[in-house]
């Protein structure tokens, strides 16, 4: 009987190290379809895991941020906004899993953030107070994270360039919106350049920023450095066709 629960225990063991291993490699997987530029292949790829592993954090987050960017490709608001949902949910998922995870709290943030993008006065207003609220998370647990300073960055342009009906909107339902300027964007964006000088969305909205607060040369500086950095993921092809678009522009 011994020998039989033994031998038992030993499978069960053997059998969880072969799931985790096949989990791992899933996941492996996935990302490199992601640096292939194949993000519907990985979101599928993550879709499988969580068939498996329904709470696997790492598949949660990622599969929030590829519906965020894959909802952004869209033409249609409505098609937008079910990716944006989608994105929602998946990040919901993972913080129920780990509330304080980082990058949960940042796929959060990312996926309110485009839903304000595509909203009108009321609704944006409250989508940028749920940005706030999670990309804040997202740094309070990981202080170093360099897409969070990025999203935070426009979180500050964004809210500064508030229309007068945004910003009447902001008043009536919230009583006004945090504080926020030209001068933090910058500060975050360039927190972001020292973290993660790969990202080149980033380079873009500093430059924007940049541009807008009369720094027209240090703005081309970045644009130059955007020209030259390699693209890593789907959408960065077309950040440096538009870096190169606004160069021309400028010179």
């Amino acid at each position: 009987m011994l020998k039989k629960t033994f031998l038992l225990c030993c499978a069960s063991i053997l059998a969880l190290a072969a799931f985790g291993q096949s989990v791992e490699e899933s996941l492996a997987q996935a990302k490199q379809l992601t640096l292939q530029m194949k993000e519907i292949e990985a979101l599928q790829q993550y879709k499988d895991i969580l068939q498996a592993d329904p709470g696997n954090v790492t598949a949660l987050n990622q599969s929030s941020l590829i519906c965020s960017r894959e909802g952004a490709r869209q033409k249609d608001k409505a098609a937008k906004m079910e990716w944006f949902n989608n994105a929602k949910i998946y990040a919901y998922e993972a913080m129920k899993v780990d509330v304080e995870n980082p990058e949960s709290n940042y796929a959060m943030a990312l996926a309110w953030a485009r839903i304000a993008q595509i909203s009108g006065a009321k609704e944006k207003v409250a989508a940028a107070k749920e940005v706030k609220k999670y990309v804040d998370l997202a740094l309070k647990f990981k202080p170093d994270y360099g897409e969070a300073f990025h999203l935070l960055g426009k979180w500050n342009f964004d809210i500064y360039n508030l229309s007068s009906i945004e910003k009447a909107a902001a008043k009536v339902l919230f009583g006004g919106m945090p504080a926020a300027s030209l001068d933090e964007a910058i500060a975050n964006y360039e927190k972001c350049r020292q973290l993660t000088p790969s990202f080149i969305l980033n380079y873009l909205d500093l430059a924007l920023a940049l541009r807008q607060n009369n720094e027209e040369t240090q703005s081309m500086e970045i644009l130059n450095k955007a020209i030259r950095l390699r693209p890593i993921y789907q959408d960065d092809p077309g950040y440096k066709a538009e870096v190169k678009k606004l160069l021309d522009a400028m010179q």
